[in-house]
């Protein structure tokens, strides 16, 4: 499981104090790009072959600004151009969960404009953070 950590900051949250719904989105998208980062993939436009194909948070508990999250990201499932990932949104001091959500990324070929078969190597990379449910 790979995990970042995450500051709340106040222009994140509403005019209730909470994390603002949209804000959720920006945090899981970090976790992405560092977890491909950790894969060894830049985020250069040369390098970048990822296109986010459906995204999907669940808000849990309510969370606050100034707070500091864990978001986690783990695979779920592989397939031939694909994959999913998921995530979780934990408050790190009491572990309590903010909110689950997943991503399904497709391997893309910018030139081709068109999905391709997932590399070895990164499918190696992705077998090593899989969970079974």
């Amino acid at each position: 499981m790979h995990e970042i950590q995450v500051n709340v900051r106040f222009g994140e949250t509403d005019a209730l104090g909470h994390i603002n719904n949209t804000s959720y989105f920006i945090y899981l998208e970090e976790a992405r790009v560092r977890f491909f980062e950790e894969l060894g993939y830049r985020m250069t436009i040369n390098e970048w072959n990822f296109i986010l194909a459906s995204t999907k948070c669940d808000f849990i508990n309510q969370g606050y600004f100034n707070q500091l999250l864990t978001v986690t990201t783990s695979v779920s499932k592989i397939g031939t151009k694909s994959f999913h990932l998921e995530h979780e949104i934990l408050c790190s001091q009491t572990k309590e969960i903010i909110a689950k959500g997943n991503a399904i990324i497709v391997y893309f070929d910018f030139n081709e404009q068109q999905s391709a078969v997932i590399p070895d190597l990164l499918r190696e990379g992705l077998k090593s953070y899989i969970v079974h449910s």
